[in-house]
């Protein structure tokens, strides 16, 4: 439990910075694509995780390796923030950073992250039911929704936005069903 809590006094403050540059500068959208970059290189390569939080590694040698992979991906505002981050000791903290990049921005740009899990792939006009379903619910400008296949629901659909979960699943409904049949 107190690491979450270091966690997230540490990967706030440096999001919020990283937003408030990108903002200025009216690269809000620029940034989270070099953010969106970051984290699938750190969730491809554990390798690359392991080195950024080994504190046996020199500081000069993160910067080194983290020029060579993003110098030519990344803005320079990205770059630099990088190697503050490796200098200040909380590179090991940069995938909490960038997510919490993303909840910012979606905060800012008012869309809801959602996910729709059904038994089979939803068609484009469910998925554009679902979404502005959704924005009718939160009052939000835009949906980002993400499906998933689970055979286990075994119907129906289940949806989840934030901490909420809406379940139409068959499953639940059996479950249901079974329940009342108990008392």
């Amino acid at each position: 439990m107190r690491h979450g809590i270091v966690s997230t006094k540490i990967v706030k403050p440096y999001a919020q910075a990283l937003m408030s540059i990108s903002v200025n500068h009216g690269l809000t959208e620029r940034i989270n694509q070099d953010v969106a970059f970051l984290l699938d290189l750190l969730d491809k390569s554990q390798d690359l995780n392991q080195f950024l939080a080994n504190p046996l590694v020199k500081a000069e040698a993160k910067k080194a390796v983290l020029r060579k992979i993003a110098a030519t991906q990344v803005h320079p505002y990205v770059l630099n923030f990088l190697m503050l981050l490796v200098d200040r000791r909380r590179i090991l903290w940069l995938q909490g950073i960038c997510q919490e990049y993303q909840l910012l921005l979606r905060e800012l740009n008012q869309i809801v992250l959602a996910e729709a899990i059904a038994t089979i792939e939803l068609t484009e006009k469910q998925r554009q039911a679902i979404a502005e379903k959704i924005k009718e619910m939160t009052g939000a400008k835009q949906v980002e929704l993400k499906t998933r296949i689970d055979p286990n629901i075994l119907g129906g659909l289940v949806v989840k936005v934030g901490s909420q979960v809406i379940d139409l699943s068959l499953r639940e409904q059996l479950r249901r069903l079974a329940n009342s049949l108990m008392k």
